[in-house]
């Protein structure tokens, strides 16, 4: 049984306006998954759909064979979930709401919990509406972590953060996790981030799923080649080329992304197109991202 699966996801928040088209895939018990792409393109809402925050319009949602609307509670007890938005009661002290997640949670580890929170370094004392944005961060991870969950959701909980900050949070999580088996499904802007992180990746893109692939798999069978424009090199004629999922042009040439590693991408360019010696090289997630969306990923640190 998958831990997570989308089936057939479409959302809207206005008519004509879907964010999220036929979105399908699942996530296997004990992987990390790192969700991409740009800005609206339905990740948060995704996640949302995950925990039952929003009932889908069409398509099925199930998290640990649930559905997490008709079963919220069983769902949320075997469930860590940390948002970039995430909101702690402000008047409450730190030892108060760990004392609250400890109440709620059955499964809750005090040893995981005394670990966090020496590593953290956060107060006991102290109350929420005096602590940073990380360190507020931090304490809703210990919160979703220490009750040693079958699984993790973060929905861009280190954006924002320092690069030193936000490489702890994230590999915080994964160490713990690691330890007890759990799956972990997050996204991030950050590339580096999920480079160093996931083992696997999906990629949203105009409403759908652009890219479902192991991350090694991925590094092997992508590659970018650089051919100059001209008439026979035109945008259309290039799509149809095999392997082609994306045409870019950038100033007098033409980028191409091809489901090839690079020199079978070189081999198909000269037997159909005639050009030899073209560029193409094996593409990193950062380029791939830029190249295949049309977007900016931001500053990897």
């Amino acid at each position: 049984m998958s831990v997570v699966d989308f089936h057939r996801i479409h959302h809207a928040y206005e008519r004509g306006n879907q964010v999220l088209r036929d979105v399908s895939f699942t996530v296997e018990r004990r992987q990390v998954l790192g969700l991409l792409g740009k800005n609206g393109a339905g990740k948060t809402t995704l996640l949302r759909l995950a925990m039952g925050l929003l009932k889908a319009q069409e398509g099925e949602v199930r998290l640990l064979g649930l559905d997490p609307r008709e079963r919220p509670l069983e769902v949320k007890l075997r469930v860590g979930y940390v948002s970039e938005d995430q909101i702690l009661p402000p008047a409450l002290r730190v030892r108060q709401v760990l004392d609250f997640h400890r109440g709620v949670f059955p499964t809750w580890d005090e040893e995981v919990a005394r670990r966090l929170g020496e590593r953290f370094e956060i107060p006991s004392e102290a109350k929420i509406k005096t602590l940073s944005r990380g360190q507020v961060r931090q304490v809703a991870l210990l919160c979703a972590i220490a009750h040693r969950p079958e699984l993790l959701i973060l929905d861009e909980p280190a954006g924002g953060l320092d690069p030193a900050a936000r490489r702890e949070f994230l590999e915080t999580s994964i160490q713990l996790l690691n330890e007890a088996g759990s799956t972990i499904l997050f996204s991030s802007h950050y590339m580096s981030d999920v480079e160093r992180l996931a083992d696997r990746i999906v990629m949203l893109h105009d409403g759908g799923v652009l890219v479902d692939s192991e991350l090694d798999e991925l590094r092997e069978s992508y590659s970018l080649a650089m051919v100059p424009a001209g008439p026979e090199t035109s945008p259309e004629r290039l799509r149809a080329l095999a392997g082609c999922t994306s045409v870019r042009r950038r100033g007098d040439s033409l980028h191409l992304v091809f489901e090839l590693e690079p020199q079978a991408a070189e081999s198909l360019l000269e037997r159909e197109l005639g050009i030899a010696n073209s560029r193409c090289s094996a593409l990193a997630l950062e380029e791939m991202f830029i190249e295949l969306v049309g977007g900016q990923a931001p500053e990897s640190s």
